[in-house]
């Protein structure tokens, strides 16, 4: 249930739809209370956003919608990391796996904080 990340460090898009995989197989195995699966239903949406809005940034046509999209993914990771944290609130027996993907939700976050400054809007 890790997510893969040595072929796909420097591959956002392999690196974000591995990510959205790993989210989906983690949430396949919590167990479904009237709580947890609401829970499970949004971290599995963010957490698939984030790819998602990745190829949208990556087939962008305009500087200004790059930035848009990168300013999507971020959002969505930070999303993920809220979502994941209260799944685990929900369901303390997945805390350790949860960590793992939070810990890869917050370097994506970070990444595509990076990208978002540097990534200037056409004028």
């Amino acid at each position: 249930m890790v997510v893969d990340r040595q072929s796909s460090d420097f591959d956002l898009e392999k690196r974000t739809a591995a990510f959205g995989e790993s989210v989906i197989e983690f949430c396949q195995t919590v167990g479904r209370t009237a709580i947890t699966k609401p829970l499970i239903s949004q971290l599995v949406r963010s957490a698939c956003r984030v790819g998602a809005n990745y190829c949208e940034a990556d087939e962008s046509a305009t500087k200004r919608e790059f930035r848009y999209r990168i300013s999507l993914c971020r959002r969505e990771a930070r999303e993920t990391k809220h979502w994941l944290r209260m799944l685990v609130a929900a369901s303390k027996e997945s805390a350790e796996t949860a960590r793992v993907l939070w810990k890869e939700a917050d370097e994506l976050t970070r990444i595509f904080a990076a990208i978002y400054p540097n990534s200037f809007p056409e004028s």
